[in-house]
Formats: C-alpha cells, sequence, structure tokens
C-alpha cells in the first residue's frame, strides 16, 4: 500500500518499540489526540510517543488507506499489552507542506 512520506515516516518508527518518536514527520506545531489527551509541538509528541510505547509497548500495521483533501485516514491493527489486542484503530491525519499537522488515533 502506497502512503504519503510523512504517514510512512510515522508508520516505520511505530514498528519498533525503541525507536524515537518521528517528530521529523510532524509540522514543529502539529497536534495528536489519542486517549482523550492532545498533544502539541514536537517535545509533547515525543513525551507522549515515549509514554505510551513504554505503556503498551504497540505497534501498528496499516490495512486500508482513505483520504478526502489533506485528510487521509489509515485503518491500521494495533498489537500490544493491552486488552483486546490486537484491535484496528483509525489513524486521521492532516497534511500540509508533506508534514503532520494533525492526528487522532481512535476507534
Amino acid at each position: 500500500m502506497k502512503l504519503p512520506s510523512p504517514i510512512q515516516a510515522y508508520f516505520d518508527a511505530d514498528k519498533d518499540a525503541a525507536r524515537p518518536a518521528p517528530t521529523e514527520a510532524f509540522a514543529v506545531n502539529a497536534l495528536v489526540k489519542d486517549e482523550g489527551k492532545t498533544h502539541i509541538g514536537h517535545k509533547a509528541i515525543a513525551a507522549w510517543w515515549r509514554a505510551a510505547k513504554a505503556q503498551y509497548q504497540a505497534t501498528s500495521q496499516p490495512l486500508q488507506i482513505t483520504n478526502e483533501a489533506s485528510r487521509f485516514t489509515v485503518l491500521a491493527e494495533v498489537s500490544g499489552k493491552f486488552p483486546g489486542s490486537p484491535l484496528v484503530l483509525s489513524f486521521i491525519f492532516t497534511l500540509k507542506e508533506d508534514s503532520i499537522v494533525a492526528l487522532e488515533i481512535g476507534a
């Protein structure tokens, strides 16, 4: 499946729990919404990434992508140390100028 380069960078980094957050794929003032919390900017996104990896040790495998204008919805199978694993979650990316400006993760 062909993913836009910043989205591919996100999922490539997600394959290995030891890899750092793919902040280079995000705009400087990007935001991530996950588990009812919002994280804004590279520093906050990196902290969210490290905490999530430590807690859940999750990895994601993209299954399907759809897009409407600059919004891309990726359905991905997420496996890790959490109840119900694996689950299919939606990752809604908003891109601008080849960077992720927003990411919302949900069921």
